[in-house]
């Protein structure tokens, strides 16, 4: 069944036999997990009802405790509490052990079993959507919270040449760097720095600045000859590092809605099973986004 905006984020829970899920962030009235989840159920005709929780860290464990007496069977976590839910699971999966980072609960018994789908479904948008191989690329991870310890690994593992971390505060950057264990290939950098290290072939946005109506200062000198420059935020949010992204020259300027619908993906499957079809969701939600729209 098909929940409009409104009646994901606050209708009261339905019948024992449909399937609760849910997604917890703050802010997280804007999420389109609710429709994303509610689609692919349609693809197989399986019932469930997915509800936007809002959840500060400071709350989470009450919320997410709720959710489980009332029947919840798996969630969603967004910013800020990916770490905070990895500290909640009884066990967590081995990509989300290296990150510290959580965004897909699966209810094992009388607990939480954690996974990590995000960096998995950004390499998924890049390669497969996109056509983008990131294999021997000099990379540029902005941010060091939970979505950006997830993508670092997947990034790592899919190949690419080294990994600079810089954040605006440095010393998470230093901690991120230390965790990884890959000093050859794993260096960070002060943000005011940044200029001074040539062009990456990619850059990340990992950072939550435009969420808190921040823009980044960034020098354009850091993008390098027909680089991928790949903001983990979509629609108003990627507005700016995009349109950033274009001036400094970058070949292709991407936001993470790709990404979000195949983290999306990859998390149903793991509750239900079955992997839906990607490709025409994210048609749907580039239709549906104002103004939104992708190089």
């Amino acid at each position: 069944m098909q929940l409009t905006d409104e009646q994901a984020i606050g209708a009261p829970f339905a019948v024992a036999d449909i399937g609760h899920y849910a997604v917890f962030g703050h802010p997280v009235a804007h999420s389109l997990s609710p429709r994303i989840h509610s689609a692919f159920a349609r693809q197989f005709g399986i019932e469930l009802e997915y509800r936007a929780i809002e959840a500060t860290a400071e709350d989470f464990v009450v919320h997410l405790a709720e959710f489980a007496e009332r029947g919840g069977r798996g969630a969603n976590v967004t910013l800020p509490l990916k770490q905070h839910a990895a500290r909640l699971c009884l066990s967590v999966s081995e990509r989300s052990r290296r990150s510290d980072s959580v965004n897909t609960l699966i209810r094992d018994g009388v607990g939480w079993r954690g996974d990590s789908t995000d960096g998995s479904g950004m390499i998924r948008d890049l390669a497969e959507r996109h056509r983008i191989d990131v294999r021997g690329r000099r990379t540029l991870l902005l941010g060091a919270g939970g979505a950006a310890r997830a993508v670092a690994f997947a990034l790592l593992d899919a190949g690419i040449a080294e990994l600079t971390i810089a954040n605006r505060t440095p010393e998470r950057a230093d901690v991120l760097a230390d965790s990884i264990g890959e000093p050859l290939r794993v260096h960070t950098r002060y943000w005011a720095d940044l200029g001074n290290w040539g062009g990456f072939d990619l850059v990340v946005n990992a950072t939550s600045a435009a969420h808190h109506g921040q823009l980044l200062a960034l020098p354009p000198s850091i993008v390098a000859t027909r680089a991928v420059c790949y903001d983990l935020s979509y629609a108003k949010a990627a507005v700016g590092f995009r349109a950033w992204a274009r001036s400094a020259g970058a070949a292709h300027a991407l936001d993470g809605l790709g990404m979000l619908v195949e983290q999306a993906a990859e998390a149903f499957e793991i509750w239900h099973g079955r992997r839906p079809d990607t490709d025409e969701m994210v048609a749907e939600l580039r239709a549906y986004l104002p103004g939104d729209a992708e190089d």
